[in-house]
Order: structure tokens, then sequence, then C-alpha cells
């Protein structure tokens, strides 16, 4: 089982579980997120998700040795888009699994540890994000030729605004907890082995709100479903230069050139 999901209290978190590999997402896993998430806004129980990683990471990204075995491709082709794509009417899973939906629910991110390359992407997804004060960002997939395929490309620049998502996504530098916090990745910052606990105590005070009013507000401060499936079906075309150099890259972490997790290292 490569995700797990409890509830608690009108609280769901679901938690990446791969941590021998840092919580990196293949296929199945993407699956079995996507899955996960679009389960949440059917059941009335659910009124907040609280997204986290198992192991003291919360997601390096997508798994390269997945990708440098053919799986990234056969994945990418399956989820492919339709040219005229909604992103609200049309659910559709991403790379790293629920990175295309527009949930009507809050989802708040518990981030220990790295959250680079598509693990920033699914940090960024998300609506919140409670990070350790020793948690790393970064677009570390920069060097593999790994293009933002997950919306990256457009939430960063939302999130950050345009130059310090510019700086993040042409350098693939790490960025501290503590930076992120100061250009508005991070909401919350707490000690580390605490942003679960963190993630669940803002979750439930989210939870006693008047759900409704609370929906209608989060919906409206989104961009509407035609216009985010606009800007990530433009963002998708990238995929074809993760089947011309991402590959050759992935091969090249798969062969031992990540190894140790040094990431922002060549």
């Amino acid at each position: 089982m490569t995700v797990t999901i409890s509830d608690t209290d009108g609280v769901r978190v679901i938690s990446i579980a791969r941590p021998e590999a840092r919580n990196a997402v293949d296929p199945e896993t993407a699956r079995a997120l996507f899955d996960a998430f679009m389960e949440i806004d059917a059941d009335p129980t659910v009124s907040v998700v609280v997204l986290a990683g198992i192991g003291g990471t919360f997601c390096s990204g997508f798994d390269l040795k997945s990708a440098a075995s053919g799986a990234g491709e056969s994945w990418l082709r399956e989820i492919d888009l339709p040219n005229e794509w909604d992103a609200r009417r049309d659910p559709r899973a991403g790379p790293m699994g629920p990175t295309r939906l527009m949930l009507t629910k809050p989802v708040i991110a518990a981030v220990e540890g790295y959250a680079v390359a598509g693990g920033l992407e699914l940090a960024a997804w998300c609506d919140m994000r409670v990070v350790s004060q020793s948690a790393t960002f970064g677009v570390f997939c920069r060097r593999w030729g790994v293009p933002l395929i997950d919306g990256g490309t457009v939430r960063l620049p939302r999130i950050v605004g345009q130059g310090r998502a510019n700086d993040m996504i042409l350098t693939g530098r790490p960025v501290s907890a503590e930076e992120a916090h100061r250009i508005g990745l991070a909401d919350r910052v707490v000690p580390e082995g605490q942003t679960l606990q963190a993630a669940l105590a803002l979750a439930a005070d989210l939870a006693r709100f008047p759900q409704r009013c609370l929906r209608a507000d989060h919906l409206s401060a989104r961009m509407s479903g035609a216009e985010l499936g606009a800007a990530l079906r433009r963002e998708w075309r990238s995929a074809a230069v993760f089947l011309e150099e991402g590959q050759a890259g992935a091969a090249r972490f798969a062969g031992g050139a990540g190894r140790g997790g040094a990431f922002g290292e060549e």
C-alpha cells in the first residue's frame, strides 16, 4: 500500500507511504492518490483534507527510476489531455495524481523534509502549506531535464509572484522553510516533526466554520475550471520534453547520479 487514509472528526489525512523512495510517486501511487482525492467531494463526512508524507519527507517528486524504466512514458500517454478541457467539469489524473483536480473542499499540505520537483507541485496544488523548519522546496528536476507538468508553472506564479517563481523554476535551487514563508509559499512554519499535528489543528479550525459559505468563497478565490484547464493544457505540451530529454535524465538518476539525496548538486 503506497497511500494511507485515516479520518478524524471531519478531517481526512491522505499520506504518501513510500519512505524507502523518499515518497517519490510512481504511476501506481499517482493513481492511488487520484482515486483517494476523487472520493473527497462526494463524502459528506469529510470537510477538510490533509496531505502528508510518511517517514520525514513530504515528496521527492515523480519516481525517476520508474520513469527510466518506461513506466513514466506509459503513464503520461494514459493521462493525455484533450484539446478542449474544463478542469472542474471533467476531472482527470495528473502525472503526480490529483494535481488536475479542483476540489470544493480545502486541502492542507503537511510538509516535512523535501517537497521538490513534482513534490513541490503537489504542495502548490494544496490550498495551504504547514511547513517544518527544516523543510526544503525546489524545482530539483531542473538538472534532469524533467519539466514541470503538474501545475507548477501555473500555480507557483500565483502563490509567490512571477519574479520569485521565475527564480525557483529557472535555477532549480533549494528554498528553505524560512524563505518559503517570507515569499508566501509556506503559510505556517512549525518545529520539525510537528507539521501533521499543526495541519490537523488548522484543519479542525476550518471544519468548524459553516461549510457552504467557506466552500463558496474558496471556489470564488480560484481560477475557473475552464481557465485552469487551459493553463494546465498549455503546460502539458511540455510533456514532449520529458520524452526527449527527461527519460535520459531519469536514466542518469537511476544509474546513481542522484544517490544519497544530493538533490541540489550535479
